[in-house]
C-alpha cells in the first residue's frame, strides 16, 4: 500500500502489528514514537493506535510504499474454553499485558518474523496453528516491552469522537513545523478553547501542547538516526523556534540529549 492511512481508532480484536517497509511515526495510547521496518507489536485490545508515515508516502511517490503483516483476533476467538486451560495460562496474562501495548524485541522478533511470514502461506487450519504459535513464542518470551504508562491511557470514545480526534491528528500531522494555537485547534474541533482542553486531556491523558511536542520529538528522531542534517537544523525542521527549546524538550521526553540518541541508535546498528 502507499501508506498506512490517518486514522487514530481501536477496535476489539487485538493486533499484532509487523512493518517490514514503511517509517514515520506511530501513536499507541498515549505514547508517540517513530517507527521504522522490522519493528514488531502486540495491541492489545481497545487500545487506541495509528501508523502514520513521513511525508513522501502520501505524495503517490512509486519508491515510497509500505508492506506490513497484520493478524488480529479476538482475546476468545479458539473458545473461552481454550484460555481456561492448564495448559494455557500464559495467554490470559499475554493478552493483560498486551492492554499496555508490547514491542517484541531480540530473538523473539526474529522467531515471530518468521512465523508471521509462515502464517501467510498457510492454508485452513494450519493458520491457527501459526497463530498460535506466534502466541506461544511471544508469551513464553522476556523480550516484550511494554509501550504505555498505564492501561487507561486512552478514554474510549465514540465515532463522533473519534472523527474529531482524526481532524486535530492530521491538522497537527500536517502542521507540526509550525506555530500551531490553541485558537486554531479548537476551531477544529468545533470547541471554545476551555472546552478544547479539557476534552483534549479526557481523551489522551495529556495536554495539547504536550502532545505537539511529542509528535516534533518523533520525527527529531527520526531525522538524527538518518544522520544527514546538523542537529540545529533538525531543531527548525521539526517547529522548535530556538535549538536550547529543542534540547531542553528532547531530554524531557527522551531521556538523552540529541546527541546521546543518535550514538545510542548508532551504535546498535
Amino acid at each position: 500500500m502507499p501508506n498506512f492511512g490517518n486514522v487514530w481508532h481501536y477496535h476489539e480484536e487485538l493486533e499484532l502489528h509487523y512493518t517490514i517497509r514503511g517509517e514515520g511515526v506511530r501513536f499507541i495510547g498515549d505514547n508517540i514514537s517513530s517507527f521504522a521496518p522490522g519493528e514488531i507489536i502486540l495491541v492489545g485490545e481497545k487500545l487506541s493506535h495509528a501508523w502514520r508515515c513521513k511525508d513522501e508516502y502520501y505524495q503517490n511517490n512509486p519508491e515510497y510504499n509500505i508492506e506490513a503483516i497484520v493478524l488480529q483476533f479476538l482475546p476468545d476467538c479458539l473458545g473461552k474454553q481454550l484460555l481456561q486451560l492448564p495448559e494455557s495460562y500464559l495467554l490470559p496474562k499475554l493478552f493483560d499485558k498486551a492492554k499496555s501495548g508490547l514491542i517484541i524485541k531480540g530473538e523473539t522478533k526474529a522467531k515471530v518474523a518468521e512465523l508471521m511470514h509462515t502464517s501467510v502461506e498457510e492454508t485452513g487450519i494450519g493458520k491457527i496453528i501459526a497463530l498460535l504459535q506466534i502466541l506461544q513464542v511471544i508469551a513464553e518470551s522476556d523480550e516484550c516491552e511494554t509501550i504505555v504508562k498505564t492501561q487507561t491511557t486512552f478514554h474510549q470514545s465514540n465515532e463522533a469522537d473519534n472523527i474529531r480526534l482524526n481532524n486535530i491528528f492530521n491538522h497537527t500531522h500536517a502542521h507540526y513545523k509550525e506555530d500551531i494555537t490553541l485558537e486554531e485547534v479548537a476551531n477544529i474541533a468545533n470547541l471554545s478553547i476551555t472546552s478544547f482542553c479539557r476534552y483534549f486531556k479526557t481523551m489522551t491523558r495529556k495536554t495539547y501542547y504536550d502532545f505537539l511536542v511529542e509528535i516534533r520529538i518523533s520525527h527529531a528522531c527520526r531525522l538524527l538516526v538518518e544522520n544527514k542534517l546538523p542537529t540545529e537544523i533538525i531543531c527548525f525542521e521539526c517547529g522548535f523556534n530556538n535549538v536550547s527549546n529543542f534540547y531542553r524538550h528532547f531530554k524531557k521526553v527522551m531521556g538523552l540529549t540529541p546527541l546521546e540518541y543518535k550514538k545510542r541508535y548508532l551504535s546498535r546498528n
